[in-house]
């Protein structure tokens, strides 16, 4: 791994302020700039991506997100082949706001109603509301992770690995993209859709999210990718396992919800572990457990991001 990667996880591990996310890309953009790139700052309404090439004449784009999410108290469990396990998973976190917010409405409704009567009810809607919000807000706003090796550091090393081995001549004929507000709802990746429109309908693209913890790395294609049959056998010529690390595209049913999702030929890839029942999953990620950082898993994708910008017939 190099100095630079080294550097960013010493320094900007957190990048969940405004402040933070401003601090990461101006070292960012200032090391890249050092590497011989020019990196460009698209601001759009809330969101800051760091665009390294030309969007409209790449033949693909790569990216990752930049920014962190909050810190929770259970971890974000991912079942990417499962989508039985997935929605039971997030059902179990939706339950207890639930329960939550109705012992709430129901608990202001019993202490008002002698003062109030019948307009205890209103007092009760607007104490449950007030709660939901909270709850809500901490999930997407409250305190940053620490932790943050998997989701997503690990895909901004990815991006910036590769970069900083490419050679020139090859660089021109690729973008990379390092997207803001992931974790708000892929604010970052929709304002770049809405700038580079040709690139969202047309262009490949491959993003790395939670790629360091776990031995299967799996690429994730979208229904118009995998009607691409070119560009799987790209995927699958130039990203290849070694060792125990292994690669796949998934060609039958499989979803990753992240950045590509905005792509309409858009590649989700991301490392995951195996057990029964659950078959393929990715977990401890939005927690302190979430330190993770398999610089094999870096390496490879690096390699691969170099081999499928290097082969012209591709």
């Amino acid at each position: 791994m190099t100095p630079q990667s080294r550097e960013l996880i010493e320094k900007f591990e957190v990048r969940k302020t405004k402040q933070q996310k401003a601090a990461f890309r101006d070292w960012l953009c200032r090391t890249l700039e050092a590497a011989g790139c020019r990196p460009v700052v698209e601001t759009k309404g809330m969101s800051n991506n760091v665009v390294v090439g030309t969007p409209e004449t790449a033949k693909v784009i790569f990216s990752a997100h930049y920014d962190t999410q909050a810190v929770l108290p259970i971890p974000n469990f991912i079942t990417p082949r499962n989508i039985g396990w997935y929605l039971l998973y997030q059902l179990a976190l939706v339950v207890p706001m639930f329960l939550a917010v109705v012992v709430v409405e129901f608990a202001a409704i019993m202490l008002t109603d002698v003062l109030l009567g019948a307009a205890s009810v209103f007092v009760g809607m607007i104490a449950a509301y007030a709660v939901l919000i909270l709850l809500v807000s901490l999930m997407l706003a409250g305190p940053a992770n620490k932790h943050t090796m998997n989701d997503n550091t690990s895909g901004v090393l990815t991006l910036l690995e590769s970069i900083l081995a490419m050679p020139p001549e090859d660089r021109e004929k690729v973008c990379f993209v390092f997207f803001d507000n992931e974790e708000l709802g892929m604010l970052g990746s929709f304002a770049f859709a809405k700038t580079h429109k040709e690139v969202k309908q047309n262009t490949l693209n491959i993003n790395f999210d939670c790629v360091s913890d776990g031995d299967s790395i799996q690429f994730f294609p979208g229904k118009k990718t995998k009607k691409d049959p070119e560009a799987i056998a790209s995927i699958e010529k130039h990203f290849q396992g070694r060792g125990q690390k292994t690669t796949e595209v998934v060609r039958g049913f499989g979803f990753y919800p992240s950045d590509n999702a905005v792509f309409k030929k858009g590649v989700g890839v991301c490392a995951l572990h195996y057990k029964k029942p659950f078959g393929w999953y990715m977990s401890r990620i939005h927690t302190k457990r979430d330190t993770v950082m398999e610089e094999e898993n870096i390496v490879l994708l690096r390699d691969g991001v170099l081999r499928m910008a290097a082969d012209r017939t591709t």
